[in-house]
C-alpha cells in the first residue's frame, strides 16, 4: 500500500500532495525543491518574493520578477520534480509575476485571493504550464469554468478548494468560518459535483485538490475517498528543516497552544488565521499604523486606514523578528511538536495513510 499518484493533465507526481505556497518568503526554492524531490509538487510563493533585495521599494516590479526567476532556477537546480508558483490575484504586480513564471517554464500556477478571471491570457500558444485557481466554493469554480470557456475556450487544469481551517488569508466572511455548510468536508464534494459538466484541457474530469486543515495521512485518505485527486498542505511544511523561514518562525508553531491560533482582519481586506503575539495585540490597539505605503503591493490595501503594513510584518516574521511581525498558520498549527526533514514528514504521512486504508479493510 502507498499513496496514489496525482495527475493534472500531463503533469504527474508520485504522491498526491501539493505544498501550499506561503508568502512572504516562507516557501521559496529550498522548501519547494525538497517537496518536489520527495515526490509531491513544491510551490514557491511569489508574494513579496523580492523584499530582501536592494531597491525593492523603488523598483518593485523588476525586483520581484528577478527574485522569482532566481528562485525558480534555484529550485530547478536542486530537483527534476514538479515546481509550481503561488501568485495572489490581489497583488498589484500579478500580471508581471505570471508572465515571469511562464517564461521560466513553471509547471503550475496556483492563484487565489480573488478570482483569476484573466489568467489564461498570459499563456503563449503551446505553453504547458498548468493553471490552478484556488477557490472556496462550488459557485466560484463554476464561474471560472464559464468565464474561461467563453473568453479563452478552456477551463482550469485543476482546482484547489481551500476550506475555513487554512492559514493565511481566507475566502470566507468571519461568521462563516465555523459553519458546517462551509467546512472543507462539505465544499469539496460540492465543487467536484459543480465542475462535473466541464472537461479539463486533457479531456478528463477536472481534478479537485482539498486544502485547509489537512494534517494527517488519515486526513489525506478521507479526502481521496471523497473524490479529491489530492491535497494541499501548508502548515505541516513550515515545521521542516527545509522551510525557508527563520528558525524562530518555525519555533512559533512548535510553541503555539490551541488558544494562540486566532482570526485577524488583514490589511488585504480578508480575514486571516495567525498565531497570536505581541505585534498583533499592539496592531489591534492602533500602535503599528504605517506613515506611508512603501510598496503599493496589494490592490485592496489603503495605508491611511490599515493597522499595519502586512508585507513588512510578514517579511520581519520570515526573518525571525516576531516583535515586528507575525506568523500566519493553519487551525492545526498548535498540533506541531517538532521540526523534521521533509522526507521524514512525508514518510510519516504515508504510513498514516496506509494505516487508514488498513483500518478500512478491517472494518
Amino acid at each position: 500500500m502507498s499513496f496514489p499518484s496525482l495527475s493534472i493533465g500531463d503533469l504527474c507526481v508520485r504522491i498526491p500532495i501539493i505544498q501550499g505556497g506561503m508568502g512572504v518568503g516562507i516557501s521559496l526554492s529550498g522548501l519547494a525543491a525538497a517537496v518536489a524531490e520527495a515526490g509531491g509538487i513544491g510551490v514557491i510563493a511569489a508574494a513579496g518574493i523580492g523584499m530582501s533585495r536592494p531597491g525593492y521599494a523603488s523598483n518593485f516590479i523588476e525586483t520581484n520578477n528577478a527574485a522569482l526567476s532566481d528562485e525558480i532556477r534555484a529550485a530547478r537546480e536542486k530537483t527534476s520534480g514538479a515546481i509550481g508558483v503561488n501568485i495572489m490575484v490581489a497583488l498589484t504586480n500579478y500580471a508581471e509575476l505570471v508572465s515571469t513564471a511562464v517564461k521560466e517554464g513553471i509547471d503550475a500556477i496556483f492563484s487565489g485571493a480573488g478570482l483569476p478571471l484573466d489568467l489564461p491570457a498570459h499563456l503563449p500558444e503551446g505553453c504547458k504550464t498548468k493553471l490552478i485557481p484556488i477557490v472556496s466554493s462550488a459557485r466560484a469554480a463554476v464561474i471560472l469554468c464559464k468565464k474561461w470557456l467563453a473568453k479563452f475556450g478552456r477551463v482550469p487544469d485543476a482546482f484547489v478548494v481551500e476550506g475555513p481551517m487554512a492559514g493565511g488569508h481566507l475566502g470566507f466572511k468571519p461568521g462563516q468560518l465555523g459553519e458546517a455548510a462551509h467546512s472543507l468536508e462539505t465544499v469539496v464534494p460540492e465543487v467536484i459535483e459543480g465542475v462535473k459538466p466541464y472537461t479539463a484541457p486533457d479531456g478528463r474530469p477536472i481534478p479537485v485538490i482539498a486544502a485547509g486543515g489537512v494534517y494527517t495521512g488519515a486526513d489525506i485518505r478521507k479526502y481521496i475517498r471523497m473524490g479529491a485527486a489530492g491535497v494541499q498542505m501548508g502548515t505541516r511544511f513550515v515545521a521542516t528543516d527545509e522551510c525557508d523561514a527563520d528558525m524562530a518562525f518555525k519555533q512559533a508553531y512548535v510553541n503555539a497552544s490551541e488558544e494562540d491560533i486566532v482570526i485577524i482582519q488583514s490589511p488585504v481586506g480578508l480575514p486571516g488565521r495567525a498565531i497570536r503575539n505581541t505585534f498583533l495585540e499592539e496592531a489591534s490597539k492602533g500602535n503599528r499604523r504605517p506613515k506611508v505605503c512603501p510598496f503599493n503591493c496589494v490592490h485592496s490595501c489603503d495605508h491611511t486606514t490599515t493597522p499595519y503594513c502586512i508585507m513588512m510584518a510578514l517579511m520581519n516574521a520570515k526573518k525571525g523578528n516576531l516583535d515586528h511581525g507575525f506568523a500566519f498558520a493553519g487551525q492545526n498549527a498548535w498540533r506541531v511538536t517538532e521540526i523534521v526533514p521533509v522526507r521524514e514528514l512525508i514518510a510519516s504521512l504515508e504510513a498514516e495513510y496506509d494505516q487508514a486504508v488498513a483500518q478500512e479493510a478491517g472494518a
